[in-house]
């Protein structure tokens, strides 16, 4: 296998320019899904994106975890390793690799919409939600909760974003999602597959989230919103019927995240109790 060890007069490489200056968020969401690209962190990524059938196109990391990739040079022959010191990574990338490794992943073509609804019964869609940590939990609760596939809206955050894929665990890799067009065209998709189509938020008609489970619709598309302003008018007047958190001590709501484990634990407990 191609494995090349880095000097500092290397770092200049054409190879390594997918590594290069990664705290610059903005230029990195914008040329990551232009360029075909996304980078797994750590050892146990890299391996779950190569299980969902990804091909890496480069990997950078300390030689300490050499053995631990070793794998990738023996399936992926043609593919160079970069070994450099933590110093030199530090330099090339911008910031300390505390996971000890980073592979430049060719991106896989997103699937149909009409694909992912076809056996799914309870689906997540994420509108407009800009935090890639955010983005990263929800993908986290979707694939621990049992949701059989995550929408994401025109101007939500990248979910192969770094970030996003280090808080989900490399869940982003393992359930299927796809990016959704307007709500115009979302919503005749939807419930053509026979979906009821539920916004998580507060309203006076919003109805608490244990009287909706209670009469469970066979198929839910739980609908969560940007943390600032909470889902659009649009994808309000969409919904077919909307759903809020029953709260305490004045809270009136909670982090996009923290919602979306809450709501798709109880589908799931209710799915559970009316299958037996």
């Amino acid at each position: 296998m191609p494995i090349a060890a880095l000097d500092d007069a290397r770092l200049e490489h054409p190879g390594l320019a997918d590594y290069a200056d990664l705290t610059d968020v903005a230029l990195r969401r914008i040329l990551e899904p232009a360029g075909g690209l996304y980078l797994a962190e750590s050892s146990k990524v890299i391996a779950r994106a190569v299980e969902a059938g990804h091909r890496p196109r480069s990997v950078l990391l300390q030689e300490k975890w050499l053995p631990d990739l070793a794998w990738v040079g023996e399936r992926f022959p043609d593919v160079p390793i970069y070994v450099a010191s933590d110093a030199q990574l530090e330099q090339l990338t911008g910031f300390q690799m505390h996971r000890g490794a980073l592979a430049s992943m060719h991106r896989p073509e997103l699937p149909s919409l009409s694909s992912l609804l076809t056996d799914a019964h309870t689906v997540v869609v994420l509108e407009d939600i800009v935090d890639h940590t955010n983005v990263g939990a929800a993908f986290r609760s979707a694939a621990g909760l049992g949701a059989d596939a995550v929408l994401i809206s025109p101007r939500c955050a990248d979910p192969l974003y770094r970030r996003s894929v280090r808080v989900s665990m490399g869940t982003v890799l393992q359930v299927p999602w796809t990016r959704i067009g307007e709500w115009k065209e979302a919503v005749p998709a939807l419930h053509e597959a026979g979906f009821t189509i539920a916004a998580l938020a507060l309203g006076d008609d919003s109805i608490p989230l244990p009287e909706f489970t209670a009469s469970l619709p066979e198929r839910v598309a739980i609908v969560l919103g940007t943390e600032g302003d909470g889902l659009s008018r649009r994808a309000l007047a969409a919904a077919d019927v909307r759903v809020e958190i029953p709260m305490l001590h004045g809270v009136d709501s909670l982090n996009v995240a923290s919602a979306s484990a809450v709501a798709l634990y109880a589908l799931r407990f209710a799915s559970q109790r009316s299958a037996r």
